[in-house]
């Protein structure tokens, strides 16, 4: 199996944008091509959830490939709900490796804010099983919620823990350009003040507000390629070393034990083994926290930290920019934004960007290894990559 490198990286803001999805998507490709020097590519993944349902768009990868220029290269739309931008860097990465194709484009796009925020709710809300759950009402935050209140009940989890999650991700946020949200939040703002309670409703108890990630639009690209078109690029070597993929029970109802994330913990464990790397080898993460309690309970399941002491580590700042493991340094879905076909592929462009030492006042010091976890439906589909920075 060859080894696959990070050869150009793009990415559009992640916010409201009034462009028609191909062009959303092709533009941080053009961003990867011209940082890159490429002027072919051998193909084209593009990931997208709701292109067909929300935008009236599908066959987008086709519809890209042609915008840029680049047939006749092969183009596929790869579809894994919110973890469809890791799923399209996970066959990027198996047709280089493989050796079918030397140089491959990822992108991922989305544009959700086509929609209001009840019906984008409700589209992601088809990830649910048809008949056991979407037919009752069940959405990703009701879900979300229930998780939510159980580890309050078994670990002690706080309303004051979530709260450290978005202060902290909001934070970091205002050091990225391209996040979603430049709103800087305290806990006296959305917790403590007589204002909280308007300032922060809730939205399923017990996760308000600033518990959930916004409705994002956005795009972003990896050119994935070998070690030789890589090095020509000029650019400090990043290598894609690790992939995992698990998943878990469609019905959340159905878990032997609903306080845990085995697919998380599956995909984690398999692209640490992969990349050679245990979690303490691991410098940056980019965890999936469409809700707070989301990057807590990954932390803990990916091996950063015991379960039950996730929220206890990041009390004492370990996740912070300047902590032992700083987690979302660009935000995050929390604050950066979520546009799900997108999400994937942005973690990505944080990593790379943290590993190449480029990543400004987020900068975490001496970055060499960067993990990412792309949570698809309510964990049912978790996809997992780890980059390492070569010499």
């Amino acid at each position: 199996m060859r080894e696959v490198y990070v050869a150009g990286i793009g990415i559009t803001s992640f916010t409201r944008l009034e462009y028609p999805l191909v062009e959303i998507a092709a533009y941080p490709a053009m961003m990867a091509l011209k940082e890159s020097g490429l002027r072919k590519i051998d193909h084209l993944y593009a990931a997208n959830m709701g292109g067909g349902r929300i935008n009236g768009q599908t066959g987008l990868a086709s519809a890209v490939v042609d915008n840029l220029g680049l047939t006749p290269a092969g183009a596929e739309t790869i579809e894994n709900g919110p973890a469809s931008g890791a799923s399209a860097l996970k066959e990027g990465f198996m047709a280089v490796a493989s050796g079918m194709h030397d140089v491959v484009l990822v992108t991922g796009a989305e544009r959700m804010r086509a929609v209001n925020n009840l019906e984008a709710t409700d589209f992601v809300a088809t990830l649910t099983h048809p008949y056991a759950e979407y037919i009752y009402g069940v959405t990703l935050p009701s879900l979300a919620g229930m998780f939510t209140r159980l580890h309050m009940d078994r670990y002690k989890v706080t309303p004051r823990h979530l709260a450290m999650v978005a202060v902290k991700n909001h934070g970091n946020a205002m050091f990225n350009p391209f996040a979603h949200l430049h709103q800087p939040i305290t806990l006296e703002g959305i917790l403590d003040s007589e204002d909280a309670a308007t300032n922060n409703p809730v939205v399923a108890d017990p996760l308000r507000f600033f518990d959930c990630c916004p409705v994002s639009d956005g795009a972003a690209c990896l050119i994935l390629s070998t070690a030789e078109v890589a090095r020509k690029t000029g650019k400090p070597m990043v290598r894609l070393s690790g992939v995992g993929q698990a998943t878990d029970t469609l019905c959340v109802h159905e878990r032997d034990n609903p306080l845990e994330l085995p697919a998380v913990r599956g995909a984690a464990a398999q692209s640490l083994k992969m990349a050679g790397k245990k979690p303490s080898d691991v410098d940056v993460a980019e965890l999936h926290d469409a809700f707070t309690i989301l990057e807590i309970v990954e932390s803990e399941e990916c091996g950063f930290f015991k379960k039950g002491e996730g929220h206890l580590a990041l009390a004492k700042g370990e996740t912070g920019l300047k902590g032992r493991l700083p987690i979302n340094t660009s935000g995050g879905l929390k604050a950066k934004g979520h546009p799900v076909g997108a999400t994937g592929v942005g973690q990505a462009h944080e990593i790379v960007l943290q590993l190449r030492g480029e990543a400004g006042e987020r900068q975490v010091k001496g970055a060499k290894t960067g993990f990412t976890v792309n949570f698809g439906g309510f964990g049912n589909n978790v996809v997992s990559l780890c980059f390492t920075r070569e010499k």
